[in-house]
C-alpha cells in the first residue's frame, strides 16, 4: 500500500490549502537545490562542456522513461521537451499524413481551446480541405465514421473533470480506420493511464500540473513503438535528426520517438522536474487513484451539505471523473478570490465554474474538511461580494 500524502516531499506554504495542483503543482523540496546545481556546477563550471560532463543530451530521454511508467508506456516511448501546443501540433500532423485520403479531425466541444486553436490553425497552413469537427463529449463515439482521418481528445475534461473511456474510445476510431491521440494534460499523474494497453498512437502532456515540474515545465509526447519508424514529422528540428552533431544538409528522422524532439532541451525545467518525479518512486497509481476518489466523494458530500447554493458541475460517479471537482456559482469568480484570500487556492473558469483539483501527494481529508469550512463561512456570509473580490485579473 502506497504511502500517502507525502507532505513532507513538497514545500507547503504554511496556512494554505492548496487545491489548483490540476493548474500548478508545488514546489517539490530538491528542486532549488537542483537547478542551483546545473547553474553553478555544471553551466557556471562547465560550462558547454557538460552537454557530455553532466549529461545534459540524455536527460529529456530519462526523464521521459520516468513519465514513461505513470502512462503505461515502454522505455523510449516518451519525448519530453516543447510545449503541449508544440506536442499537439506534431501528432497531428504526423496522424493526418497516415490517413491521406481523410478530412476530417474529431475532437470534441469541451476539448482544451489550445488543443483547438492548434488544430485550426495545422488546417489554415495545409489548406487542402480539411474539417475539425466538435460534437458533444458524449456524442464522440457515434461521430466517429469512416470519414474521420484523426479523433484528438483530452482525457479528463479541463472544467467538469469529466473522464472519456480511453480504452473504448480508441477501439471505435480504430474500428472506423482512424488515428488516436490522447491528451493527458489532466490525467497524467491524476489518474491510472495505460497508453499500451489502450493502443492508441499518440499521446501528450504536460507536466506542469500533477506533475510538479513547475511553471513552463517541458511537455512529453508518446507515439507508439511500432510506428515511430514511419512517422513523417512535421516540426523537423536538429535534435530531432538522426545525428545532429553531422551537420548534414537535409533532415534524416532520428529511428525513435527522438524524432519528435525539435528544439534545445530545457536543461533548467528538466532539471526540476526530474527532481519532482522522484515523489512518485514507489507510488501504485491504483492507491493514488483510490485515494484521489476518497477526497473528491468527500468534498462533494460537504460542500452539497454546506454550500446549497453551489451546483456539481463534475459527473457525480467517481469513474466517470479524473482527480478534480468542479462547481457552478453565478459568483463563482469573486467567490473564488475570497477563498484565495483565506488560503484555500483553487481556481475559476469561465463562464462560473469554482474548480478545484486533489492530488493525494500532499492534499489528505483534514485539508478538504478545513477548505469546505473556509467556503461555507464565505458563501453563508457573502463575504465575496467586496468590490476587491470583483475585480478580474489576467489569469483567473
Amino acid at each position: 500500500m502506497t504511502n500517502l500524502p507525502r507532505k513532507e516531499l513538497f514545500h507547503l506554504p504554511e496556512g494554505v490549502i492548496y487545491l489548483d495542483g490540476n493548474s500548478l503543482g508545488v514546489l517539490p523540496k530538491g528542486a532549488v537545490e537542483r537547478m542551483q546545481q546545473v547553474m553553478t556546477a555544471e553551466w557556471g563550471q562547465e560550462l558547454i562542456r557538460a552537454w557530455n560532463t553532466a549529461d545534459w543530451m540524455a536527460l529529456p530521454a530519462k526523464v521521459g522513461d520516468r513519465i514513461g511508467r505513470l502512462i503505461g508506456a515502454p522505455a523510449g516511448a516518451v519525448a519530453t521537451g516543447d510545449t503541449l501546443s508544440i506536442k499537439v501540433y506534431q501528432a497531428l500532423a504526423a496522424a493526418l499524413k497516415m490517413r491521406p485520403d481523410r478530412r476530417v479531425i474529431l475532437s470534441d466541444a469541451g476539448n482544451f481551446p489550445s488543443d483547438l486553436y492548434m488544430a485550426q490553425g495545422l488546417i489554415g497552413t495545409i489548406d487542402k480541405g480539411y474539417e475539425l469537427r466538435t460534437p458533444a463529449p458524449e456524442d464522440v463515439a457515434d461521430a466517429i465514421t469512416d470519414e474521420v482521418a484523426v479523433v484528438m481528445l483530452t482525457q479528463v475534461d479541463y472544467r467538469s473533470g469529466r473522464m472519456h473511456d480511453m480504452t473504448a474510445i480508441t477501439e471505435a476510431a480504430h474500428a472506423a480506420g482512424a488515428v488516436m491521440i490522447w491528451d493527458l494534460a489532466h490525467s497524467a499523474g491524476a489518474v491510472p493511464v495505460d497508453v499500451t494497453g489502450s493502443g492508441a498512437e499518440f499521446a501528450v502532456g504536460c507536466t506542469y500540473k500533477y506533475l510538479n515540474g513547475g511553471p513552463g515545465a517541458p511537455a512529453f509526447i508518446y507515439v507508439r513503438p511500432d510506428i515511430v519508424e514511419t512517422l513523417e514529422p512535421a516540426l523537423s528540428g536538429w535534435l530531432g535528426h538522426a545525428a545532429p552533431f553531422a551537420m548534414e544538409p537535409g533532415y534524416r528522422p532520428a529511428m525513435s520517438t527522438e524524432r519528435m524532439r525539435v528544439g534545445t532541451p530545457p536543461i533548467l525545467q528538466l532539471a526540476a522536474l526530474d527532481v519532482a518525479l522522484d515523489a512518485w518512486e514507489g507510488v501504485d497509481m491504483g492507491d493514488l487513484r483510490a485515494a484521489s476518489v476518497a477526497l473528491c466523494d468527500r468534498f462533494i458530500t460537504e460542500v452539497e451539505a454546506r454550500c446549497p447554493m453551489l451546483t456539481l458541475a463534475s459527473p457525480r460517479d467517481a469513474a466517470q471523473r479524473g482527480s478534480q471537482v468542479s462547481f457552478a456559482f453565478a459568483e463563482g469568480y469573486a467567490a473564488m478570490q475570497a477563498l484565495i484570500d483565506r488560503g484555500v487556492i483553487g481556481d475559476f473558469r469561465a463562464p462560473d465554474i469554482m474548480r478545484f483539483g486533489f492530488t493525494p501527494l500532499y492534499i489528505d481529508e483534514a485539508d478538504v474538511v478545513a477548505a469546505v469550512d473556509v467556503m461555507a463561512e464565505i458563501l453563508r456570509d457573502e463575504v465575496w461580494r467586496d468590490a476587491k473580490y470583483q475585480v478580474r485579473s489576467r489569469v483567473t
